[in-house]
Formats: structure tokens, C-alpha cells, sequence
């Protein structure tokens, strides 16, 4: 039998960019704060899953980054989504929200039907 964590980390691969986007959505983030928003929404991420889905965002100009000099530590790269990055968001947004609607439909039909 598989684990029940297994699935819920197959889920979180595919919508890692678009949770990563809705953060810096709100305002500049660097890697390893994003990690712990992550974390403490439920969502166990690792830093090396993050910075591959920040270097993808970069990569198609969806997310724009800001090296700042740290208040007593070392310099910080600072992401937030692109002008591009947000029209992204909005649409995987939509979809998203359509999709699990959809989903929800289908397993709360099914299990209502359980004895």
C-alpha cells in the first residue's frame, strides 16, 4: 500500500510554482521565508524543490529578483512575480480553483456512497 504523504507530495510538485507566485504575490520573499509560509500552511517543502521552481519562474521571466544586503547577515535574493508572473498567477488561479471544484465533486460523490 502506498503512503498517504505520497500523493500529497506528487500534488504539491504540480503546483509549487504557482504557490510560490501567490506568495511573492503579496510581497518580496526570499527562498528560505517562502519554505517556512510553506510550512506553516501544511505544506512540507524542502529548499531544494524551491530554488529549481525559482530558477524556472526566472527562466520565463514569470518572477523578477532583488539582491539585498541582509540587517546583520549575509545579502538575500528577493523574488515577487513579473507583470507576466501575475497574469500567470490569475490564470492558474482560475484553473486551479475549476479543477478542484471538479475534483471535489468526484470524490465527495464517491464517498457519499460508501456504506
Amino acid at each position: 500500500m502506498e503512503e498517504t504523504s505520497a500523493p500529497r507530495a506528487q500534488w504539491l510538485r504540480g503546483v509549487l510554482d504557482m504557490c510560490l507566485l501567490a506568495l511573492m504575490a503579496e510581497a518580496p520573499i526570499y527562498g528560505y521565508e517562502m519554505t517556512v509560509r510553506l510550512g506553516e500552511a501544511g505544506l512540507d517543502v524542502a529548499d531544494g524543490s524551491i530554488y529549481p521552481a525559482l530558477a524556472r519562474l526566472r527562466k520565463r521571466q514569470l518572477v523578477e529578483a532583488e539582491r539585498r544586503t541582509g540587517e546583520g547577515g549575509p545579502a538575500r535574493t528577493y523574488y515577487r512575480p513579473s507583470e507576466a508572473g501575475l497574469q500567470m498567477l490569475r490564470s492558474w488561479s482560475r484553473d486551479w480553483h475549476a479543477f478542484a471544484t471538479s475534483i471535489g465533486s468526484i470524490v465527495t460523490h464517491t464517498t457519499e456512497k460508501e456504506p
